[in-house]
Parts: structure tokens; C-alpha cells; sequence
């Protein structure tokens, strides 16, 4: 009896093995896709393995090299793409490689270069912003008859009793009196040259002559006479121009630049360095300027400062022993200004430099540069590289002090010809 499905017959089903298959010998290998690996790892970093190919292979033989060219690597083992597991088998690979280690020379260049772009940077933003500030209001080109120039250069350096800007307190404080306008407290040659520098202070009452002069305001010729007035007393007439045309005139000495600075000017550059350490020889009081001063070595505030370059009355020869007060305390705080511990420090340079420029007075042609060369000399006359000295006096007449015409000559001409100063003053 025949068991099969009717219509069904041996032949039709044929030598099969397993669904339903009446055969004693299995069939042969089913084609079946095959999963191959390919021998190289992943790129370095990479994510995501490389993913398999599927090809269709006959027979055992395909099925054998699948074997062999890594199907069963890290499949049969349930690896999961990008887990990173550990099959131990040829195609296996780290996907979190090691960093590689820092280029320190690199990074050290590239920081070397972003500092000096940072410096250069805020270097220049500094001299535009520190020359903006100057005050360029004194015209010397309006001085007429002017002495042929020698070698080095000459700045006038002019302490004034300005006292724009300053309150009733502080008037007060600083023991300036209210007077109106501006008169000359205090007024300084300085050379400097290639053989030592030179500080020559003019007393303000200097028996000077009144020569021929141009107003600065009015343009109008005022003719010379022959009458002479105090030194201080030109610069109350016609302010700097006829200052310096005065001086020139009576001396020889060609100005080749002009500075100055008031009372509160003064004592802000003071307070902006810290206050300024100076010697006084000998304890004085006055109570015209505020001063009280102990002997001995100190440091001086804005307002003291300005006491002790002030006094006159403590003195018996007044004049000649403040000029010599002056140069003392002008050359110890432009030392005090050039040291590194100012220039090298920001929050005190910045102060010191607004405080100062913002209170100076110049002359139309003077630069950064000019003035920084001013305050180096006036610090190494300090320092005891240069000479310091009063204008040479051989009496008075009328309360006025008169110049020794003789050394005065001697004096300019060394210091036209940049020679080594042997004058000698009061």
C-alpha cells in the first residue's frame, strides 16, 4: 500500500533527508551565504569595524574557508560590533588607542609667540595712548632771535604755582594760597649730553634783562629796553615763550625743549610711585609751605613733597637753598620712577604715566622719547653720573641775584661744546 500523498511518487520525491524526506542519506551542503572577515584591522580610532562581506560559495569546500579566513572569529563568541570584546582572535583590535604624548617644544613656541604678540601688542597701544595725553601747548617757533644750537639737548624744566583743576580742599591741603594765573616757582636747565649730564638751576629772582620779544597771543613786537626784572617775572609777562626768550638771551644757550608741570601735577606723580625716599641734612619748619621735616632719611608723600621743594622762608640765603632742594627731590623721584619696580609694575606704572602726562605742559615737537631721555638723565644725576648745580651768582642788587658773567660764559660754552662741566655754582 502505497503511503504517500496520491499523485505523489518516489520519483518525485527524490533522495531527500529531514522535511518529511524518507531518504537514508542526509542531503548534500545547502548553499548558504558566507560571513567573511577581512584579514586587516580598522583603521586606527575608527568606531565601527569594518563590517562583513557576504558572498554565496558552493559546497564544502566555501564553507571550510570561510572557516579559515576568520567567520567564526569573534562570531561564535557573540562579539558585538564596536564593543570592543576580547575574542583573541587574528582580526581583533583596540579601539581606544593610546594619545600620543604632547609636543612641549611646540606648545613652548606657540606660547612664546602669543606672549610676544600680547607684548608688542600692548606696547604700541601704550605710546599711542601715553602720547595722546601730552600737552603740546607751548609753541617755541614763536621765540625770535634764537642762539645757534650746540651739541646734546636742552630741556627747561619749569615747576609753576598753576592751580587749575584743584578744589578749595585741596588748595587747602596743599598749602597753595589761591592766587590767580601762574608764576614760576621753580625753573632748571637740563643737558643732556655724551659726557655726563647736567642740571643747572636758575634762581627766580635772577637778575635778568627784558630783551625785544614777540607776544605769543597777540603777535605784536614789544621792543627790548634795557630793564630788568626777576627771572620769574618774564614768564608772568608772556608765559613760556618769552620764558625761554629771556633765558636764551641772557645765557646764550639755545632751549631746545620746554616742560612743565603745577602743584597738583607734582604731587600726583608723587603718591602715584609710592612716595619718594630723600635725606634732609638738617631739620626745618615753615608754615607758609606746611613744611616740618625731621633730619634724616624718609619718605615723602605728594603733599610733603611739595612742602619741602616749596619752602623758602626756613632758609637764610632762601633762593639758591631751595633751588638746591629741588634738584635734590626732581632727580631722587625720577629715580624713583625709572626703577624697575615702576616700569615693570603696571598698577604703578599706568597711574604714574596718567598722573604725569596728564599734568605736563610741553612744547609742540617734544616726543615720548624726548622725555624719557629727560627723566633717565635727571636720574643719573641722581645716581652721581652727572653734575648738578646753581647758576653762578657774584652778588645782588636790588634783591635780586646777579649772575657771574664770567662763569656763566665758561658754563655755556661747555655745554655747547658737550664737554665735562668744571663750573662750580652757589
Amino acid at each position: 500500500m502505497n503511503d504517500w500523498p496520491e499523485g505523489w511518487s518516489d520519483r518525485d520525491r527524490g533522495n531527500r533527508y529531514g522535511s518529511g524526506s524518507a531518504g537514508a542519506q542526509p542531503e548534500s551542503a545547502r548553499v548558504m551565504r558566507q560571513v567573511r572577515r577581512g584579514p586587516t584591522a580598522p583603521p586606527q580610532g575608527a568606531g565601527v569595524p569594518q563590517q562583513p562581506s557576504y558572498v554565496n560559495g558552493q559546497g564544502h569546500g566555501d564553507y571550510t574557508n570561510a572557516q579559515q579566513t576568520g567567520y567564526d572569529s569573534g562570531y561564535s563568541t557573540g562579539q558585538v560590533y564596536g564593543g570592543g570584546g576580547d575574542s583573541g582572535g587574528p582580526g581583533d583590535f583596540d579601539s581606544r588607542a593610546p594619545r600620543p604624548a604632547p609636543n612641549w617644544r611646540r606648545r613652548i613656541k606657540w606660547t612664546a609667540i602669543s606672549l610676544v604678540t600680547v607684548l608688542v601688542v600692548t606696547s604700541v597701544a601704550t605710546y599711542f595712548w601715553a602720547d595722546g595725553k601730552l600737552r603740546r601747548e607751548v609753541d617755541l617757533s614763536k621765540v625770535i632771535d634764537r642762539p645757534e644750537g650746540g651739541d646734546g639737548t636742552n630741556y627747561l624744566i619749569v615747576g609753576s604755582d598753576s592751580r587749575d583743576g584743584m578744589s578749595a580742599e585741596e588748595k587747602k591741603k596743599l598749602h597753595t594760597g589761591s592766587a590767580e594765573g601762574k608764576r614760576t616757582d621753580s625753573m632748571m636747565i637740563l643737558h643732556v649730553g655724551s659726557n655726563g649730564d647736567t642740571l643747572v638751576s636758575l634762581p627766580r629772582d635772577s637778575d635778568v634783562e627784558l630783551p625785544t620779544f614777540v607776544g605769543s597771543e597777540s603777535g605784536k613786537t614789544y621792543k627790548g629796553t634795557g630793564r630788568h626784572i626777576k627771572l620769574n617775572a618774564a614768564y608772568a609777562t608772556d608765559g613760556p615763550e618769552l620764558l625761554v626768550r629771556t633765558i636764551e638771551f641772557n645765557t646764550g644757550l639755545r632751549i631746545d625743549h620746554y616742560v612743565e608741570i603745577g602743584f597738583a601735577g607734582f604731587a600726583g606723580i608723587v603718591d602715584a610711585v609710592g612716595g619718594v625716599e630723600i635725606t634732609i641734612d638738617k631739620a626745618f619748619k615753615d608754615k607758609y609751605s606746611g613744611a616740618d621735616f625731621q633730619a634724616g632719611k624718609q619718605r615723602l608723600n605728594g603733599e610733603e613733597a611739595l612742602a619741602f621743594v616749596r619752602t623758602r622762608h626756613a632758609f637764610a640765603a632762601s633762593d639758591l637753598q631751595r633751588t638746591k632742594n629741588q634738584q635734590k627731590f626732581l632727580a631722587a623721584l625720577a629715580h624713583e620712577v625709572a626703577t624697575p619696580g615702576t616700569v615693570l609694575n603696571p598698577f604703578k606704572l599706568y597711574p604714574t604715566m596718567s598722573a604725569g602726562l596728564d599734568s605736563l605742559i610741553v612744547d609742540k615737537d617734544m616726543g615720548l622719547y624726548d622725555l624719557g631721555s629727560m627723566f633717565f638723565a635727571m636720574k643719573g644725576v641722581n645716581g652721581g653720573d652727572g653734575t648738578s648745580l646753581n647758576m653762578p651768582i657774584s652778588g645782588s642788587t636790588g634783591g635780586n641775584l646777579v649772575w657771574d658773567k664770567t662763569k656763566v660764559k665758561q658754563l655755556v660754552n661747555e655745554l655747547n661744546n658737550d664737554e665735562k662741566v668744571t663750573v662750580t655754582g652757589n
